[in-house]
């Protein structure tokens, strides 16, 4: 058993030295390449961007590459060559696909940088980041699965049961479709919802009840952060086959209302007047919309909707809510007299016939 031991290790020595000399090769190749980016690009530009993600896996696949060459020019008999290379292979072909996949991701990095929403420049901007988050995670799902086939097939087993495969690929590819609708259904929605853009990251929306904003898109769902802070996880199908109300599809300006609920003995200018003056004292109206109505009455009381407008939702919400408490406290404190009341006739006895 020592003789044997001997004997391999005998063998694998000089390959083993050839093998050193290359990694030693390919990391000097890889501080170079380093050296020559930091003097050519600054730390902002697209190419840094790209490399700073991928780096760890360029570093990994150079070494790899350079063992995997040395193999290749190994002689054949070679104890355990085949396994080793074979090994060196599975973990290239994993390097590779990891580092696609970071530069894919950093995809996204740049051309948000590269589009700042700027002022007047924000929809554009929003677009953009929304369109490139949906394609670079559909990207990254197919060089992942590209990955994981190119890894399996360098086992010869593997490669063997694929050919036979091949022949059964039709009714396969139909069960397969019908088993991952769901997964399938959500990605072509994602490439859809891309495309179209019926919301962006950051867009306020309504969706069954909530008001939400756009918080995060990946490549099957929508995580959206709800006014409380709850976050609401939505399908991307959902946005497909529902309707839902964007705020901000084409700008975040709102208008609102607040109502009131008076009698009918209230004057309506003297509201109208100090709804003015509430307005102009706040820094939340954004000087669009203003507007006094009797929108609705009943046999107790009318009821006064106060239109303004403010610059995006949350502004709207307070000023809406300052609006009213503003309004209410006006009718406490000069016409008390005119809130809702209930009004009743008082029969005497004699009238009903008793």
């Amino acid at each position: 058993m020592g003789t044997t031991i001997q004997e391999v290790f005998s063998a694998w020595l000089s390959t083993a030295g050839y093998a050193l000399f290359a990694i030693i090769l390919a990391i000097a190749l890889y501080k170079a390449l380093v050296f020559f980016l930091v003097k050519l690009f600054t730390p902002a530009s697209a190419t840094r961007m790209f490399f700073n993600a991928a780096a760890p896996a360029i570093w990994v696949s150079l070494c790899l590459l350079a063992v995997n060459g040395v193999l290749h020019s190994a002689p054949q008999d070679l104890p355990w060559r085949a396994g080793i290379q074979q090994a060196v292979t599975l973990l290239l072909v994993c390097s590779l696909t990891w580092a696609a996949v970071c530069c894919t991701s950093a995809i996204g990095e740049v051309i948000v940088k590269l589009n700042p929403a700027l002022e007047g420049q924000w929809k554009k901007a929003r677009r953009v980041e929304t369109q490139t988050r949906f394609l670079v995670r559909g990207l990254n799902i197919i060089i992942v699965l590209i990955g994981t086939g190119l890894a399996l097939m360098t086992f010869e087993s593997v490669r063997q049961i694929g050919t036979s495969l091949l022949a059964s690929a039709g009714v396969g590819g139909i069960i397969l479709g019908f088993a991952a609708r769901p997964v399938l259904s959500n990605l072509l929605a994602g490439m859809q919802i891309a495309l179209t853009q019926p919301l962006r990251i950051d867009d306020v929306v309504h969706v069954q009840g909530e008001w939400c904003w756009v918080e995060e898109v990946t490549a099957t769902y929508v995580v959206l952060r709800v006014w409380d802070l709850r976050r609401l996880v939505v399908p991307l199908q959902w946005f497909i086959e529902n309707p839902f109300q964007n705020w901000s599809r084409n700008s975040a300006d709102l208008i609102g209302s607040s109502m009131v609920w008076v009698d009918y003995s209230m004057p309506i200018e003297a509201l109208r007047e100090e709804f003015a003056r509430l307005l102009r004292a706040s820094s939340l109206w954004d000087g669009v919309t203003e507007s006094v109505q009797v929108v609705d009455a009943d046999d107790k009381a009318m009821q006064i909707r106060f239109l303004m407008s403010a610059g995006d939702s949350s502004t709207l919400w307070n000023l809406r809510c300052d609006m009213r408490e503003g309004i209410i406290r006006f009718i406490q404190a000069n016409y008390p007299q005119h809130l809702p009341r209930h009004r009743a006739h008082m029969l005497e006895a004699n009238d009903l016939g008793v």
